[in-house]
């Protein structure tokens, strides 16, 4: 049956504190992200218990409503019921620096900017994998123009990433977007890469007798996030010190003059290394570890999804495949993890005598194990009935583990799932693909199992002669008496 989405907007609005309560409100691949003035006006019981809401995640004054795969449809809707301009204030006077703010701020900042990114990082990564795989069979020769452009069209929305990550962060921090994109632009203009590739090899560079450091732009997250948030800064000092006859061009030019400089000799390169440093530490694990780190990682993966954790790796992964080719540590984690979902909610369709449930358990398994789309699986069945959410940590540890000692890798990062398992194909050893199939295959069917030997509280089918009986035994008004 199809969800009203209206109905459930104005439910989920209302539940939050209404429009007025709502600062800014997005959206990712599963979850409705808001952003609230007053997060104590949130009813969550109420929210929680609406259909068609599958789980709720709140941190600070953020609330995460998870809808599932149809997430955009609720979106518009949303939308719809804010009105066009509306700017609600911020929360007033200071709030107190902690390092749980101070963590919360950072896993916010790179979540809110990497979220609407995701569609273009995956479409790109699924080209070109497209590519590959048409000229690995033959299909199209080295170098013919139709597979070079295949390719630039994968390619895209890597090499421009610091550019789109700079227009989404500007939103997120505020700023304005198009001196954040043509900052970004500095970074991946062909001079600037030239000249970087100079310095690379041993040529002296500088920018006002300022040593510049070699680094390489493109394909990078953490620059030109940290450098439009420096922006957000930037513009409002020069807005406070440029005459208000000079702002339509001296307070650009300056924002500019300061900004683009700064992010070369110092942001961008502190941006590289703290990437670097983020990769290093988590490949260091995957190499001292070996396969036990996928095991591990696959165990935990659900638990990561649960706190927006696992957005963390989001720069790793796109770092890793753009240097490598390939990521052998987390997306081989995610396969036996959503898989493992699927087939815990696949048990709980097959034992459970609650319709409902039933329908949204088969969806949930659908979604995650031809899409890897785990969220619905994940908030819709594991975590509210619990024990086939223990069951798919146990799976997914053991597939994890199986994947790891295959050394399965992924070209792409696209969700793990039957649509996308082509991005673990290695043309190098053409056995990978039977290695992927194999883990897939064991995650639902041993997740399936565990489910059913685990067992699970069904969710009681509410008899209509129950509440007629309840409404009967119900005590009557005093007015209604006296009539």
């Amino acid at each position: 049956m199809a969800k009203n989405y209206a109905a459930l907007a104005k439910d989920v609005v209302s539940a939050l504190g209404g429009k007025d309560n709502i600062v800014a409100v997005t959206h990712c691949m599963t979850r409705l992200r808001f952003v609230l003035q007053d997060e104590s006006a949130i009813d969550s019981a109420t929210l929680k218990s609406i259909s068609g809401v599958l789980g709720v995640v709140r941190n600070d004054n953020q609330c995460q409503v998870i809808i599932g795969n149809t997430v955009s449809q609720a979106y518009r809707e949303v939308v719809n019921l804010l009105p066009a301009g509306m700017r609600p204030a911020e929360p007033q006077g200071p709030q107190k620096l902690t390092l749980r703010r101070i963590g919360a701020g950072v896993l916010d900042a790179l979540i809110g900017t990497m979220s609407p990114l995701i569609p273009a990082i995956i479409g790109g990564s699924m080209v070109k994998l497209l590519a590959m795989i048409l000229e690995m069979t033959g299909v199209l020769t080295k170098g013919a123009p139709t597979l070079t452009i295949l390719t630039v069209i994968g390619d895209g929305a890597f090499f421009f990433l610091p550019l789109m990550v700079a227009a989404s962060a500007a939103v997120k921090f505020k700023t304005n977007m198009s001196l954040a994109i043509a900052i970004a632009g500095v970074l991946v203009h062909p001079s600037f890469i030239e000249l970087m590739a100079k310095a690379t090899q041993g040529e002296h560079v500088e920018f006002a007798f300022i040593p510049v450091t070699a680094v390489k732009y493109t394909y990078t997250v953490i620059p030109a996030l940290v450098m439009t948030w420096c922006l957000s800064y930037i513009e409002r000092w020069v807005d406070k010190i440029t005459p208000a006859v000079t702002k339509n061009f001296l307070k650009p030019m300056l924002i500019v003059l300061i900004a683009a400089p700064l992010a070369i000799l110092l942001i961008g390169p502190i941006g590289i290394w703290i990437g670097t440093a983020i990769s290093a530490l988590v490949y260091t694990v995957h190499d001292y570890l070996g396969w036990l780190s996928v095991a591990i990682m696959g165990a935990l993966w659900p638990l990561l999804v649960m706190t927006g954790m696992h957005r963390v790796f989001t720069p790793t992964i796109i770092q890793t495949i753009a240097e490598t080719g390939k990521e052998g540590m987390v997306m081989p984690s995610e396969i036996g993890a959503n898989l493992s979902l699927g087939g815990s909610s696949l048990a709980v369709a097959w034992k459970t005598k609650n319709p409902e449930l039933r329908q949204t358990a088969l969806a949930a398994a659908a979604s995650a194990i031809m899409a890897g789309i785990s969220e619905p699986a994940l908030y819709g069945v594991a975590i509210r009935l619990k024990r086939p959410l223990i069951a798919s940590l146990i799976s997914g540890f053991i597939c994890g583990a199986i994947a790891g000692m295959a050394g399965l890798a992924s070209h792409s990062m696209a969700a793990p799932g039957l649509f996308t398992s082509v991005q673990f194909f290695d043309p190098a050893n053409p056995m990978t693909i039977v290695w992927v199939f194999g883990v897939m295959a064991l995650a639902v069917v041993l997740s399936f199992v565990l489910t059913l030997i685990l067992g699970f509280e069904d969710i009681p089918v509410e008899d209509e002669a129950e509440k007629a009986r309840a409404l009967q035994a119900a005590p009557v008004p005093a007015q209604e008496a006296r009539a």
